[in-house]
């Protein structure tokens, strides 16, 4: 690789074509979107705007593959072989793909090799294993019918067809291969549209994909804007399954427009998780894990700690640790040595996040540290810590999705359950004790679809994930992948004892 202006190394750049059918295609309307480095903010490339016409020709092939013999009478065992080799493909690019991630969407190199990448990589052998142990039960009935003859039934898992895979901009390349490996493993095939904002790591993925041997059409990808081709997605008829991850209110917007077609849904959606530090918890471990709960990849996580939810004998000890963590973290470019936090995605996000804390601001609230964009170039901002923000405040209520952390203090553990909950979301939530009862029972108040203790953001593909109330519907991970991506179908018979 080569080194540009500003001491990037440069990785070979995909072609920002559409995949469809297994042929790289321009947009039918020749449209493209520049694709801008939030950390120099300047555009590098450009990719594919898709249309609506596009989509369809995606679905088709999708749907074509779908109901080719090839494709229904592939062995379980060779979709999982088609995930392994693809594995090994991410392996031997493992570098070039963190390397493009660092451009495309900011996170630091190292976070991208050893955790995207490496999540990648995890992911498709995950569901390699999982491709040929789908299995259905057999059941003795006890029907109505009173004929003299034996009822049994067996159920088989069936896969849903054609997928629709809609991926955000936090976590690029995790997020395809989060929707493509259990779509194919479980015998479906798919059309995946990136964030406009971070496509290059999926069209890279798509090139190894090709290259894998995957077959026409099995696995598609198309560019472009949320309107038209998340629209248009979600609106075609013969996508029957979506799975989104994003914000609420795009959520709201496809569970709407599926629901004219009864297509099924998985919803990944946004977070104000907690991060509750007891009195007795072990500080040399929660201070710094309240931190990276949310400062990691910068605040832009959906589980992010972004609630801190400190017992008040230890409030001004955690708030200072977590302040002064935070100022010591390393800002910078992704291949900045040493670097700990990267750009927010693009200056939008960067004006929401600061037009949030200057709004709380004025309204009284107090920053412990940070409150304000990082000098220089790029869609930087400060790791922040906020205190005495009014309890229905925007801050204290609505998903940042920036490096900001709002402080505020438990009076008494019975007060816990009031304030974990007080929150239209249900994505996430830690907590930090060393006191195992503690943990176990407080851990049940909360309404989060993971908790976690003394630890914050670890996910593992073995492990089901998915939120509550306005944090989503469904899980993703794990075998509760297999109920997302399949559908039971129920055999029944009637044998006559006659005959023997």
């Amino acid at each position: 690789m080569t080194q540009s202006k500003h001491d990037f190394p440069i990785p070979t750049l995909p072609a920002g074509k559409l995949l469809i059918g297994g042929a790289w295609l321009d947009a039918e309307d020749g449209q493209t979107i520049d694709v801008v480095n939030p950390a120099t903010e300047q555009v590098y490339t450009q990719i594919a705007a898709g249309s609506a016409r596009d989509v369809d020709r995606a679905v088709r092939a999708a749907q074509g593959c779908f109901e080719s013999k090839a494709w229904q009478g592939m062995r379980p065992l060779d979709r999982g072989r088609l995930l392994e080799r693809l594995a090994l493909l991410v392996e031997e690019n493992a570098d070039e793909l963190a390397t493009l991630e660092g451009w495309d969407n900011g996170k630091p190199f190292p976070v991208a090799r050893h955790i995207d990448v490496q999540f990648t990589m995890d992911a498709l052998r995950y569901y390699a294993g999982w491709a040929s142990k789908a299995a259905g039960e057999y059941i003795a009935l006890s029907p109505f019918a009173n004929d003299g003859g034996i009822y049994r039934a067996y159920t088989e898992r069936r896969p849903v067809g054609v997928v629709a895979g809609i991926t955000p901009w936090n976590f690029p390349l995790g997020q395809a291969v989060q929707k493509i490996a259990p779509a194919i493993a479980f015998g479906c095939t798919i059309v995946l549209k990136p964030s406009e904002e971070t496509s290059m790591t999926a069209l890279r993925l798509g090139e190894l994909i090709c290259e894998a041997g995957f077959p026409d059409g099995a696995v598609n990808i198309v560019t472009g804007y949320g309107d038209p081709v998340g629209t248009s997605l979600v609106d075609h008829p013969l996508v029957r399954k979506i799975s989104f991850t994003g914000s609420t209110a795009t959520g709201q917007r496809i569970l709407a427009g599926a629901s004219s077609q009864m297509k099924r849904v998985t919803l990944e959606l946004g977070g104000k998780s907690p991060t509750i530090v007891l009195a007795d918890a072990d500080m040399d471990q929660a201070i710094p894990g309240a931190a990276m709960a949310i400062f990691a990849n910068s605040g832009q996580l959906c589980t992010a700690g972004s609630r801190l939810i400190v017992e008040d004998a230890v409030y001004d000890e955690v708030t200072k640790g977590v302040a002064e963590f935070a100022k010591s973290l390393p800002i910078g470019h992704a291949f900045t040595p040493d670097v700990m936090l990267g750009p927010l995605i693009s200056q939008r996000q960067l004006d929401k996040v600061s037009g949030m804390v200057s709004a709380g601001v004025e309204a009284g609230a107090q920053v412990l540290c940070g409150g304000g964009r990082a000098a220089g170039s790029g869609y930087f901002y400060q790791p922040t810590v906020v205190a005495n923000v009014d309890t229905d405040a925007q801050l204290n209520r609505e998903e940042i999705f920036g490096p900001v952390v709002i402080a505020s203090k438990l009076t008494g553990l019975n007060q816990l359950k009031a304030a974990a909950n007080d929150t239209e979301y249900g994505l996430g939530a830690s907590i930090w004790t060393s006191d195992i009862n503690k943990a176990h029972l407080l851990a049940d108040q909360i309404d989060a679809g993971t908790v976690w203790i003394n630890t914050h953001n670890v996910l593992d593909t073995a492990m089901p994930f998915g939120g509550m109330k306005m944090s989503g519907l469904g899980r993703e991970f794990g075998s509760e992948a297999i109920h997302a991506f399949t559908e039971a179908k129920a055999v029944c018979m009637r044998l006559d004892p006659s005959k023997i």
